[in-house]
């Protein structure tokens, strides 16, 4: 099955969220090292969680994209059933 330019480009921000995810984290964690352990974690925890919600919502947008092909693939075909039943 070949992707359109739309499945493409969310492709791309998934691998370039977990990126940002990863490189963040480590970041997030190098900032607040300095204030504590215990408040880098927590901060760096907390980093990860909101990343992980954002990379969740991009994914749910392909996923509506292939539920929304799925549907127009059925209508189609439920619309040659019904033609072929009615002659």
């Amino acid at each position: 099955m070949q992707k359109d330019i739309y499945e493409k480009i969310i492709g791309f921000l998934l691998g370039a969220s977990w990126g940002i995810i990863f490189f963040g984290a480590l970041l997030t964690f190098k900032i607040f090292i300095s204030l504590g352990v215990v408040l880098a974690i927590f901060s760096t925890v907390v980093f990860v969680f909101v990343s992980l919600f954002l990379v969740l919502a991009i994914d749910a947008l392909l996923v509506n994209k292939q539920r929304l092909q799925e549907a127009k693939k059925q209508t189609e075909l439920l619309k040659k059933i019904y033609a072929k039943h009615t002659k």
